[in-house]
């Protein structure tokens, strides 16, 4: 199976949107994104990459399986 690697804020915004999630909004300290019913808080836009363990911990959250990510 292959790794995760580390993305930009913007390609992880956009790869959240082609699997269904909207915005991303602002509230409170940190932008969020909706699909349905839920509400997931992404980090601020960062000056480097989002690591690929804080990746792993926010497409658990999502719901997101691995192979869907890699797909999008």
């Amino acid at each position: 199976m292959p790794r995760l690697v580390p993305v930009a804020w913007e390609q992880l915004v956009r790869r959240l949107r082609s699997l269904g999630f909207e915005g991303p909004y602002r509230g409170g300290k940190h932008p969020y994104m909706v699909k349905g019913d839920l509400v997931l808080t992404i980090p601020n836009p960062p000056s480097g990459d989002i690591g690929a363990d804080l990746l792993k911990r926010i497409l658990r959250q999502a719901g997101v399986k691995r192979n869907d990510w890699l797909g999008a």
